[in-house]
């Protein structure tokens, strides 16, 4: 039942990946279009920010696909790591934008260029009316993993990007003010950069193994080592997969009359179940070697 609700969840985040990257790449070819038209930066900048966010989309849909496909002996985790080198190199692309957007804002600041604001408002509109409803879409039917994230991501980027457009649109009929244009630009940059900077540095931790997020190992070990006939616990490495896939190991050094009387198999299970349900961030995939403590003398190198 679990898996059959996973299986539509997944199909449904798919479909809203497929609309988002429908709705964004009709949104870039009209901000094309108005960029040709009204000479603006900002909105030049944000039709390349959404040739980014539609390709990204078009990157996380190509990983969802990916990561649903069945594990085979080469590939023992199928390719659930998929999500997080799409997501990866999303986040890469838009932090390089963001750079490119600050540096030629500034620039456009000190030498402003003319600008229709009529057009401008227009093709802002269009792009606020389409990113709203490509951004509903995703809430309502994708999940928490890192190519979703991602994807939701890119849209509200490119939803307050359309918001800049906008209000340079208005300062400029308004009051004439050719550099609101620059402004905008300069304001769509700023807000790239921070959150691109984060998921490249959570996808970068996964693909470091570095320990999950809210899972102590300190904790782990102290909990195991309460467990009876548990003497030490040492090789304790905790990975994550892709989202919500952590993945635990770990060498358990037991009393050695647990291998005569048959006790290791319930130590096991203990095992199995303190990393399941013990720790705010639950551990299904673990891998427990259970040693005798005679065994320790014949171990080359432990590691803690």
């Amino acid at each position: 039942m679990g898996h059959d609700h996973g299986h539509t969840h997944g199909r449904a985040s798919e479909r809203a990946l497929l609309i988002a990257f429908c709705i964004s790449a009709g949104i870039l070819l009209a901000e094309v279009v108005g960029a040709v038209v009204t000479g603006s930066l900002a909105l030049l900048v944000d039709a390349g920010h959404m040739v980014v966010d539609t390709g990204g989309l078009g990157i996380g849909l190509v990983a969802t696909r990916l990561a649903r496909r069945i594990p085979t002996a080469r590939r023992t985790w199928g390719y659930q790591r998929a999500e997080v080198l799409g997501a990866t190199a999303q986040a890469a692309i838009l932090l390089a934008v963001g750079v490119y957007v600050v540096i030629s804002a500034v620039q456009r600041l000190f030498v402003p260029e003319e600008i229709d604001a009529g057009p401008l408002l227009a093709f802002g509109v269009v792009g606020l009316v389409g990113n709203l409803v490509a951004f509903a879409v995703l809430v309502r039917a994708s999940g928490e993993g890192f190519t979703s994230r991602a994807a939701r991501l890119e849209v509200l980027n490119d939803t307050l990007g359309s918001v800049a457009v906008i209000a340079a649109a208005v300062v400029l009929f308004l009051t004439g003010w050719q550099r609101a244009d620059s402004v905008a630009a300069l304001l769509i940059g700023v807000l790239i950069l921070p959150r691109a900077v984060k998921l490249l540095r959570e996808t970068a931790d996964v693909l470091l193994e570095a320990t999950p997020r809210g899972l102590d190992l300190d904790a782990v070990r102290g909990h195991i080592l309460e467990l009876d006939h548990v003497i030490a616990v040492h090789d304790l490495h905790a990975t994550l997969v892709s989202t919500g896939v952590p993945n635990l190991t770990a060498h358990v050094v037991v009393d050695d009359h647990c291998f005569t009387t048959a006790h290791a198999p319930a130590i096991l299970d203990e095992l199995q179940q303190c990393v399941a349900e013990h720790f705010d961030v639950p551990v299904e995939h673990s891998t427990f070697q259970l040693e005798p403590a005679s065994h320790q003398r014949h171990e080359h190198e432990v590691h803690a």
